[in-house]
């Protein structure tokens, strides 16, 4: 028994020799890989801060602009802020999702539902987002950008409920709304602000976000968390919660 137990700890020992001795290939964008093997060198670059995989096509994004982020951070306060008055809701930005088998997706923003208050996503043993968010924001330099074609299809085909694209040069904001398996485009009532349909009391003033005002937004947010709908929805997600 004792030589048994010496073998198998020998044994070991060489194959994490093995394992560290074997040079793990960097990510490049434009790779075909499959998640497991995009995770594994994705995880072997720790200074590596943002890459997708895209139907199965790695995609690593040039480095952000002070547009860029400077946009993203207006989002995350809107939504943000949105959270803050709905228990059960939860907001991320740029957490990696994983989607199906060929797309792990790093949003710059999302809102999901919690698994108990209906939601279709869970957080994984490893403290990953798996399944489709009910609320995907992406900001895009233009709409030559990958969000509004290859993005848009994964997210339609993988149950994303509603989906915003902000093309920061264009000065415009796309939003879609899946019905019956499709993408429709959502646009802004006659006061200029779109409403979330699953997200009650979700109101996005599209001008105000464009022209980076975000007291503007937030000030409209306010009505909708204001409205009998957004009550009626707090109190579903308190009843969830205590499973009443």
């Amino acid at each position: 028994m004792a030589v048994q137990l010496v073998a198998t700890v020998e044994k070991r020992a060489r194959m994490r020799r093995a394992e560290v001795g074997v040079r793990i290939p960097p990510l490049e964008n434009g790779d075909r890989l499959t998640r497991r093997e995009f995770e594994r060198r994705y995880n072997a670059m720790p200074r590596v801060k943002q890459a997708e995989l895209i139907e199965g096509v790695v995609r690593m994004p040039s480095p952000v602009s002070v547009s860029h982020s400077e946009s993203q951070g207006h989002v995350i306060a809107w939504l943000g802020a949105y959270c803050a008055a709905a228990r059960g809701v939860r907001v991320a930005d740029n957490a990696t999702v994983r989607l199906d088998l060929d797309n792990e997706v790093q949003p710059d923003a999302l809102l999901r539902l919690e698994p108990e208050a209906g939601g279709h996503s869970r957080i994984s043993a490893d403290d990953y987002v798996e399944g489709a968010p009910e609320l995907i924001v992406e900001v895009a330099s233009s709409s030559a950008a990958y969000d509004l074609h290859d993005k848009l299809h994964v997210y339609r085909r993988n149950g994303v409920q509603e989906y915003a694209v902000w093309q920061v040069l264009d000065e415009r904001l796309d939003w879609f709304r899946l019905d019956e398996g499709r993408y429709v485009p959502v646009e802004p009532g006659p006061d200029g602000v779109i409403r979330s349909q699953v997200f009650p009391g979700l109101c996005l003033a599209v001008e105000s976000l464009l022209d980076g005002d975000l007291a503007g937004v937030l000030a409209e947010l306010q009505k909708g968390l204001a409205a009998p709908e957004h009550a009626a929805f707090v109190e579903r997600l308190r009843a969830s919660h205590s499973g009443v």
